[in-house]
């Protein structure tokens, strides 16, 4: 399975955000065991850089936390024409609707996130975490 994951769910299992945390750290873990091809997209990865150095206060942590983050995930490129075809998108958050115009482009199975109503006119599948997992052990 291909799934891009969404910058919450990366942060989640970073920041260990309650709650949300037990998930999101199991999606790195299959993701370290080679159970699914995982991605992140690069404009994900600035504000992912961005949330850790505002929670680190050290840009030495936050860069070596990206370089882990590239052993576990491939960066997706986000591209022009995924910028214009989110402009008329059903998906009323825009970066919501960038994010899923990569997805489809690069032909992913899946996003996974928290934020499922906010894709909810997404043509491709979207995922909480726990139903991620769920799938993934069912495979």
């Amino acid at each position: 399975m291909r799934a891009l994951i969404d910058t919450c769910v990366v942060i989640d299992a970073l920041q260990s955000r309650e709650g949300f945390e037990k998930d999101a750290q199991n999606i790195f873990l299959a993701a370290a065991n080679n159970a699914f091809l995982g991605y992140i997209t690069a404009k994900a990865v600035t504000d992912i850089y961005y949330l850790m150095h505002h929670y680190t206060h050290s840009d030495k942590m936050s860069r070596d936390t990206l370089n882990k983050l590239f052993t576990l995930f491939d960066v997706l490129d986000t591209s022009g024409i995924d910028c214009r075809k989110a402009v008329p998108s059903p998906i009323s958050d825009f970066e919501d609707a960038v994010m899923t115009e990569t997805a489809i482009r690069s032909e992913v199975d899946c996003i996974v996130t928290r934020n499922t109503e906010d894709f909810a006119k997404s043509p491709v599948p979207v995922l909480s975490p726990k139903k991620f997992l769920e799938e993934l052990q069912a495979e």
